[in-house]
């Protein structure tokens, strides 16, 4: 009998710690981005000024609580610079449409939600968790004070991802007429997003801990024996840079409530027919500021 007082009691202690088990990880995130869509020639003084406006939008703190199953994952709130936060123009109005909310995932449920705003509307995206084909490398290397383990896999990009956005053009600029760079810099002032497209797929590159043994990363990441550190998708990076086990302090990780509910085709395609009013409200401005221009 006092075995099986002792094994209960057990048993009720590691299924309360189970319970309670919870984590916060703070990955940063970069991405890199042309600067010489257009056709248009930058001095390096215009690059650096652009790069320095998308800094808030290329450059982010991120947070994730996870726990045993589920995890919210969220940008850290902070008072954006000044000029930061877009290019400039139609590219700037667009960003600055677009806040992004919590990001909730439940591994065992299968489930993903999203909170997001745009253009003062809020949404609830809630679809499947995608699952990537993980392929384990073999490759090890030190992330902080964890051994870290590499693993591939090719990730469908969704079609409206503008940071693994790239050139549709594929000629070099140096290899153009002055009449084919014209007419660049023409389709360019029209519709900014005419010289750009996202491609279908991309190779991503995790690193992941045993030490942390849960099936969990940043953004829509997961399906390893444990934590993923890094990301390396395209041109962007997302790395840990500091965890916090079982914090005093803990968040919780609930699924968000607010906002209309949407899967996220549904959600892409609000956004397009959206896009696509800008962008005609656009050209129909810069054509005619040129006609005005000309006479």
């Amino acid at each position: 009998m006092k075995r099986i007082l002792l094994w209960s009691l057990l048993l009720c202690t590691v299924n309360v710690f189970a319970q309670n088990f919870q984590g916060k990880a703070y990955y940063q995130s970069k991405t890199t981005m042309e600067t010489n869509w257009g056709g248009r020639e930058l001095s390096e003084e215009q690059k650096k000024r652009i790069k320095e406006r998308m800094k808030g939008f290329l450059e982010k703190v991120y947070i994730l609580d996870f726990g045993r199953t589920a995890s919210v994952y969220k940008e850290e709130e902070k008072i954006s610079a000044p000029g930061q936060g877009g290019g400039g123009g139609f590219g700037r109005m667009m960003m600055g449409s677009f806040t992004q909310g919590r990001q909730y995932k439940d591994v065992q449920k299968g489930v993903l939600m999203e909170s997001k705003e745009f253009f003062g509307k809020k949404f609830l995206i809630k679809d499947s968790l995608p699952k990537l084909e993980w392929k384990m490398e073999g490759e090890t290397k030190q992330i902080g004070k964890y051994l870290c383990f590499k693993a591939t896999a090719l990730k469908k990009v969704d079609e409206l991802d503008f940071t693994s956005m790239r050139r549709r053009d594929r000629k070099k600029d140096e290899d153009k007429t002055a009449e084919e760079k014209k007419q660049d810099s023409i389709k360019a002032a029209k519709d900014p997003f005419s010289q750009v497209e996202i491609p279908k797929e991309i190779l991503v590159t995790a690193w992941y801990t045993l030490d942390i043994p849960v099936n969990q990363g940043p953004g829509e990441y997961w399906g390893l024996p444990g934590l993923i550190l890094e990301v390396n998708a395209y041109k962007t990076t997302i790395l840990c840079s500091k965890i916090v086990m079982n914090p005093e302090e803990k968040d919780p990780i609930e699924e968000p409530t607010k906002g209309q509910e949407v899967t996220r085709k549904e959600y892409n395609e609000i956004v397009k027919t959206k896009m696509q009013e800008m962008r005609d409200m656009y050209r129909g401005r810069g054509g005619r500021g040129g006609r005005g221009g000309r006479g």
